[in-house]
């Protein structure tokens, strides 16, 4: 039986019920049935497993009647009529006194014919000698020796092939939604945790794999198993059988009850242990202030009453878990009593069960029967939990699967061909929620090789314009257009190869620097990207580093300076060549040296190109062929710097409040 401390892990986990379990199922179906193969490999494997754990039972009663007791008198020959013993014999010794093996069962038939295999004739058992007996009850032991062998290995080989078939589901699973995820467009992301996105596809997929691949073969196994068992029982001796089964409904309803209650106590227990979590990260995240305010005290007494709640949430669900166990093994145990009690009073009286002659091989049929119908209860009702968990997790998979990307290519879009850089925004309107506008009728032109500055308060619109020309998002309202060609009708593919993005926040990967800035130009050549390196000037850095370009980079560049990682993600930019740029060229958090880096190479890379620069220095502001002044989702001026500071309005507001102590600085340097 399945340990109290195995039960509780099981249960532990957070039970979800699927929503729309045939649905789910069917579709899970479609994923297991390309390895059909191999679920008809374990299914088979599985019927024979089972077929040698029911018939094991009925062998243990042939060796006794046949073999120790083969009269139903000479055990007890005090307590025994000494009539008809023979004929007790041989309605129960199939073995060694059926002369037609066809009357027999399809399963005895298989046994009979193992055990008479090579001509071997075993005469009449109650008449046969010692030496004769002696030899046949061997024959019998090698049988069942052979029996719990091959249950064995094909038991492992069920396993394997489970495994086997899970796994491929699990990667096949894992790709199209790996896959499916790089197709969903920002605004997904925007609506979702990654952190829950990365459980779909790892702890959730898992769950199916695991679910499938074990529990439901456990599962499968212990059903047909039940009901191989309880046949063989009601064909053996009804009466018996109906005796032996009289305790199963009670340990169902056990297993139900203690099962609910304990997933009840671990939920808490869950909640629980979350609001340790967060006290814990409160704390640690807060360390300074408990510490300049004396409030250790007061933290540590919060904390010992929300420990003190998981504690015992924690103990009321071990104790339905532990209670569960004990109770299965004590009606296990009336079981085995009902029939040893049952039967041994009708050995010793003699009398018949019902009609229904009763021997000591029955008896141990039946006590070896019981042993294997109790097991599997308790194991399905648990593991059918699991199920239940890998099928609610399925649902959200599927939940990622179903999901339609908010920007994808109309039916008859085409291919995007080089382009010359004018863009066009014409009555750009756009929210991220219904009702609540972000940029509102928003209008301006940009020729080839001009500079767009776009300033503003935060929150004014800025972001959504750079997000909307390379179609991270669809406009609401208006059209946004390259030499013409509004942006919805070419494929996204081919729009974003002619547009290079530098953000602020730079990405790098965890690999080697040449690979990074090769990671927008697949096919460079080295000779690309050392140029490439040496426009941002980034190749100084670089060339300090321990293996130069081949330098493998930690997660998302640590080891390098904000500044060196934005020199790489601008030389990423520049081996791209794109026709249109977007920058966000913040430089808040660099020293003075590499800020004056970063502003040479931006100055390169926006040569000869349709640039849209979120601008926080001024000298980019200064330069810029036209400046537009972003408040509240509309363009409230428009002009060069000079024009600008002239009106003396919002822009002028915005110079003297956030750029003209960065011009004075910039003097002096």
């Amino acid at each position: 039986m399945m340990g109290p401390g195995r039960f509780g892990d099981i249960l532990n986990r957070e039970t979800v019920k699927p929503r729309n379990l045939s649905e789910t199922l069917g579709r899970l179906g479609k994923y297991f049935g390309r390895f059909w193969y191999m679920i008809a490999l374990a299914v088979t494997f599985i019927i024979i497993s089972t077929w040698t754990q029911v018939t094991s039972p009925e062998l243990a009663g042939q060796t006794t009647d046949c073999f120790l007791v083969p009269t139903g008198g000479s055990a007890f020959a005090s307590f025994f009529p000494q009539t008809d013993s023979n004929q007790q014999t041989v309605s129960s010794c199939w073995l060694g006194t059926t002369e037609d093996p066809s009357t027999l069962s399809y399963s005895r038939q298989i046994i009979y014919t193992a055990f008479h295999a090579g001509g071997y004739e075993v005469p009449d058992i109650a008449i046969a000698t010692t030496e004769q007996r002696v030899e046949a009850l061997f024959r019998l032991i090698i049988i069942m020796i052979s029996m719990y062998v091959l249950g064995a290995v094909l038991t492992g080989a069920t396993f394997f092939a489970m495994a086997w078939t899970g796994q491929h589901v699990l990667r096949e699973l894992r790709l199209e939604v790996f896959e499916k995820l790089h197709a969903l467009s920002l605004s997904y992301y925007a609506d979702h945790k990654a952190g829950d996105l990365m459980s779909r596809i790892t702890n959730d997929s898992s769950a199916i794999e695991q679910a499938f691949s074990f529990a439901l073969v456990q599962v499968f196994g212990g059903a047909l198993t039940l009901v191989w068992v309880a046949y063989n029982m009601l064909t053996s001796s009804l009466p018996f059988a109906l005796l032996s089964l009289a305790v199963a409904p009670l340990m169902f309803i056990a297993t139900v009850w203690f099962s609910e209650q304990a997933r009840k106590a671990f939920r808490t227990s869950r909640e629980e242990i979350g609001n340790v979590n967060t006290e814990l990260q409160e704390t640690i995240s807060s360390v300074r202030e408990v510490q300049a305010f004396n409030r250790a005290d007061e933290n540590i007494e919060q904390f010992k009453e929300v420990n003190a709640a998981n504690r015992d949430a924690n103990i009321r669900a071990v104790a339905y878990t532990s209670a569960l166990a004990p109770t299965l093994e004590a009606f296990s145990y009336l079981g085995l009593a009902i029939v040893t009690g049952v039967g041994g009073w009708y050995l010793l009286t003699g009398d018949a069960l019902f009609g229904a002659t009763v021997t000591l091989g029955l008896v141990i049929t039946f006590l070896a029967y019981v042993q294997r119908f109790n097991q599997p209860i308790q194991q399905i009702a648990v593991l059918w939990t699991n199920i239940q968990n890998a099928i609610a997790g399925a649902e959200r998979i599927f939940t990622i699967l179903d999901e339609t990307p908010a920007v994808v290519d109309k039916p008859q879009a085409k291919e995007m061909t080089e382009i010359k850089g004018r863009v066009e925004f014409t009555e750009v309107s756009h929210h991220y929620e219904d009702g609540v506008p972000v940029l509102n009728k928003v209008s301006f032109a940009a020729e080839p090789g001009q500079t767009v500055a776009i300033v503003g308060p935060t929150g004014a619109g800025k972001t959504t314009i750079i997000n909307l020309l390379p179609r991270f998002y669809d406009v609401t309202h208006g059209s946004v257009k390259i030499d013409g060609v509004d942006v919805r009708d070419v494929t996204v593919e081919s729009l974003r190869k002619q547009i290079g993005i530098v953000l602020q926040d730079t990405f790098l990967f965890s690999t080697s620097v040449m690979e990074n800035i090769r990671f927008g130009k697949p096919d460079a050549t080295d000779e690309e990207v050392f140029a490439a390196a040496k426009l941002a000037n980034a190749d100084s850095f670089i060339a300090r580093l321990p293996e130069k370009y081949e330098t493998v980079l930690g997660e998302r560049g640590s080891g390098l300076s904000q500044g060196q990682r934005q020199l790489l993600s601008i030389a990423r930019a520049a081996l791209a060549d794109p026709r249109v740029l977007i920058l966000d060229e913040a430089t808040s958090s660099v020293d003075t040296r590499t800020e004056r880096l970063i502003q040479k190479a931006f100055d390169a890379l926006l040569q000869s190109r349709t640039s849209f620069v979120i601008a926080h220095r001024l000298s980019t502001i200064r330069n810029a062929d036209q400046i537009l002044v972003l408040k509240d989702g509309q363009i409230i001026e428009r002009g060069k710097h000079e024009e600008l500071l002239a009106k003396k309005g919002f822009y002028y507001d915005l110079y003297m409040s956030q750029f003209k102590k960065q011009e004075e600085v910039e003097a002096v340097l």
